[in-house]
């Protein structure tokens, strides 16, 4: 095709060139015949200058012309060989569409859209050729034709499916994903296997409910701080509640109350009033508990532990030895808490700190029944930067303030395998500063002090088997 448009365009240009030279060198003028019958003419020759100027022209129009040429001659080497790439793929697909024709092979809607998607390639690039060559050629418009022919087959081919494989592969997959989703819903509607109360037969703590305002402490609002609960011995001990304001210095605790019952307790009824009268057997801050019927607190100015039984009123002490007192590290915004009893399924724990350990929280279980420590665990938190802390399955969440309404449970020390970790468990309060926080392992609440408020929360737990982002 090359060598054919190659001469025809030199022929053209030379005939160009030809007749503007003939024009431009000499003009012919109509002759006559005398009385002799002799033929006269005139023939005007242009001056003798040498026209350099029209020269020049010619040469700068034959440059152009060339250079034109030479574009043309380049664009169609390039088109001469995408033809030749794209006729072998044509080649290609008419046999693979005589095949499907002749049902030589089992095909798939995989193989349709292949197929259609080579066609598209071969129609856009013909479409490209038709409009870059001036005028018809018969071989692109042949092409054109016959890849078009091949297109509307393939269309036909796939709609006249004679064994709806492809209607019945796309009903199925369908199906499958409604099946999926119809699945997910199920999943995701399900409540989770419920937790037995009093064991550790659940993932860890995951999020707390918001908080349930019980009422306001016996006492009335002038008390803001102090401590509340229920009986945290795993079976309940006798199910008594206990509220124990701090009196008016804010740091010893001079009375409670006992409640038989909840009710008793939001109705302000039945209650056993209890003071004690000795300065020495006041209490101190606000971690006190009260466990198997036995209320523990810190024995005032001192590092003992003072444990009161609820029956006989005989008071029971014990030494911590090297726990520091007096407010020397406390809780944040929870003062004179140096000292902090807690409670949950593995049995009776206290949270203090020491001068040794520079204030970092340390870890103690306490044998309840000879009032003693069985075993001690020193963890990296330091404890004045947490606000206030409980246990649960032998685990200590330590929690903090994000602001004057949001807590969060930041970090978590596992007595069981002496891992530490840090926490995102934000969970809002009624008040500013917490006072106290004990779990009870009977009801998986959470029982805080709120600035004179009785409050409790719902822990909720990653049952086993269930993933956690399921209840988050």
């Amino acid at each position: 095709m090359i060598a054919f448009l190659i001469p025809m365009l030199l022929a053209s240009a030379q005939s160009q060139i030809t007749d503007i030279l003939t024009a431009e060198l000499a003009r012919n003028v109509t002759g006559s015949l005398d009385k002799d019958g002799v033929c006269h003419c005139t023939v005007i020759l242009p001056d003798s200058t040498f026209p350099a100027d029209r020269l020049e022209y010619l040469e700068i129009y034959n440059y152009n012309l060339s250079i034109s040429v030479e574009q043309q001659i380049t664009t169609i080497h390039s088109y001469e060989l995408l033809v030749t790439v794209y006729l072998g793929k044509l080649k290609n697909l008419t046999a693979r569409v005589e095949t499907l024709e002749t049902g030589g092979l089992t095909y798939t809607e995989l193989d349709f859209q292949l197929l259609k998607l080579e066609i598209t390639e071969i129609e856009a690039l013909i479409v490209q050729l038709r409009a870059s060559l001036n005028g018809t050629n018969v071989i692109v418009e042949a092409l054109y034709v016959e890849i078009r022919n091949i297109s509307i087959l393939v269309h036909q081919m796939e709609s006249y499916d004679k064994n709806n494989v492809l209607v019945i592969r796309r009903e199925i997959v369908a199906l499958q994903k409604r099946l999926e989703e119809c699945q997910n819903h199920v999943n995701s509607s399900r409540p989770p296997p419920p937790l037995v109360y009093g064991t550790c037969e659940h993932g860890g703590l995951v999020n707390i409910s918001k908080p349930f305002v019980v009422h306001l402490n016996y006492d009335g609002a002038g008390y803001t701080k102090g401590a509340w609960g229920k009986d945290s011995a795993v079976g309940g001990g006798k199910g008594y509640y206990f509220v124990a304001p701090l009196y008016t210095d804010l740091v010893s605790m001079r009375a409670f109350r006992i409640y038989s019952s909840y009710n008793n307790l939001v109705l302000y009824k039945q209650h056993a009033h209890r003071s004690i009268s000795s300065n020495s057997d006041y209490g101190q801050g606000t971690g006190v508990i009260l466990y198997d019927n036995f209320l523990y607190y810190n024995c005032f100015n001192s590092r003992n532990l003072c444990k009161l039984n609820l029956d006989t009123y005989a008071l029971t002490r014990m030494t911590l030895t090297d726990a520091v007192y007096n407010n020397r590290f406390s809780y944040a915004h929870s003062t004179y808490q140096d000292i902090d009893l807690a409670a949950d399924e593995d049995g009776l724990w206290v949270i203090y700190s020491t001068e040794q350990k520079y204030g970092n929280i340390v870890i103690s279980k306490l044998n309840e029944t000879s009032f003693t420590v069985t075993q001690t665990w020193t963890t990296s938190l330091y404890k004045p930067a947490a606000s206030n802390a409980f246990m649960v399955c032998g685990v200590l969440y330590a929690t903090r303030a994000l602001n004057t309404q949001t807590e969060e449970v930041f970090y978590m020390y596992d007595t069981k395998t002496g891992k530490e970790g840090y926490l995102n468990i934000p969970y809002p309060k009624m008040k500013e500063v917490v006072q106290s926080l004990s779990y009870n392992p009977n009801d998986h609440k959470l029982y805080m002090y709120n600035d004179g408020f009785l409050v409790s929360y719902d822990l909720i737990f990653q049952p086993v088997g269930i993933e956690k982002s399921s209840l988050e």
